[in-house]
């Protein structure tokens, strides 16, 4: 089409004259200043990409870290794991690496995360103790300021060291007992620490159970219903532990028809430990739970609160309601 067709452009090598070898063509000629224009919202259009990508690093700066690799035989946390990664990286403020522990039964001593590299720690292990040097770098990092994430049956791990049960407030399972602490009971519009006689940890039939907020002000908790329905799960109850430092964002009351304690148990907890803060959902026993828009959204709102101290995430539109859950794929 432009075979015979020589193209210039105007303002540029003004008087010369075509070489002989193009004497005869056509010749086409474009401002000079229509090509700069061109050639700037080219470029422009380039350093815009480049910054968006910048913006996007930069937006994913919570550095974290899942501690994973032993399980219980009630549930499968490495799934769980590979789920909450997709969670927490989907807000686009967290930057996950995972470091898993030998199996159960190996040599532990050699498992020794840097934890000061990161700004929050998920919990999702249920199996043999750390090293002693381990343990004692995890509270060293907690008491400096460390964030930490307990998921589920997390509370399950640890039931002798004294530090963990600490930062978690509460656990169940793993050999407790009533010796292991006290309850929390709501009685009279506010929680209270009373030890009570029986396990240390159980919980009735799976069902969609209604979560109350208890806390509306916490920065977890803002915007969020009073109260919302969480799709079929276990429901913790009767967890027990030295229960300091507690602020339970929300509750759900158990059925004793189905085997639960009759009693309003906390399903989201804030806690301190020394300059670190704690969030412990007792939610997502496996990958369906976990895809409930409530467990989603407060995962990502306690992750980014622990690691920060803020939550700036607004509320999704899917959100559950009181009487209508909400799951993504």
């Amino acid at each position: 089409m432009f075979k015979n067709t020589l193209f210039g452009i105007s303002g540029q090598n003004k008087g010369n004259l075509p070489a002989e070898k193009d004497r005869g063509r056509k010749l086409i000629f474009f401002s000079s200043a229509r090509v700069n224009q061109r050639l700037s919202l080219r470029w422009m259009g380039i350093l815009a990409v480049m910054s968006l990508s910048v913006v996007s690093l930069a937006a994913a700066s919570i550095r974290t870290l899942i501690v994973e690799g032993q399980s219980n035989a009630a549930h499968n946390m490495a799934a769980g794991t590979v789920e909450m990664k997709k969670i927490l990286e989907s807000a686009g403020l967290f930057s996950v690496e995972i470091a898993t522990t030998p199996a159960k039964g190996q040599d532990m001593s050699g498992f020794k995360p840097n934890f000061s590299a990161y700004n929050l720690v998920v919990l999702n292990y249920d199996g043999d103790s750390w090293a002693a040097d381990t343990e004692a770098a995890f509270v060293k990092y907690m008491q400096g300021g460390g964030g930490l994430v307990v998921v589920h049956s997390t509370d399950n791990a640890f039931p002798k060291w004294k530090e963990f049960n600490e930062m978690i407030g509460m656990g169940g399972w793993g050999g407790r007992t009533a010796k292991s602490g006290s309850c929390l009971r709501f009685r009279d519009g506010k929680w209270v620490v009373l030890y009570l006689p029986g396990p240390g940890g159980s919980h009735g039939k799976a069902r969609p159970y209604v979560v109350t907020t208890r806390e509306p002000s916490h920065p977890v908790m803002q915007g969020l219903p009073a109260e919302w329905l969480h799709v079929s799960d276990e429901l913790y109850d009767r967890l027990r532990g030295p229960a300091k430092n507690v602020s339970v964002l929300a509750s759900a009351m158990t059925d004793a028809k189905t085997g639960g304690s009759g009693e309003e148990e906390p399903v989201l907890m804030a806690l301190s430990y020394g300059h670190g803060r704690v969030f412990h959902s007792t939610m997502g026993h496996g990958i369906s739970q976990m895809k409930c828009v409530g467990f989603i959204v407060t995962l990502q709102r306690g992750g980014e609160w622990v690691a920060t101290g803020n939550v700036t995430q607004k509320l999704p539109t899917d959100f559950p309601t009181a009487t209508e859950t909400k799951a993504r794929p």
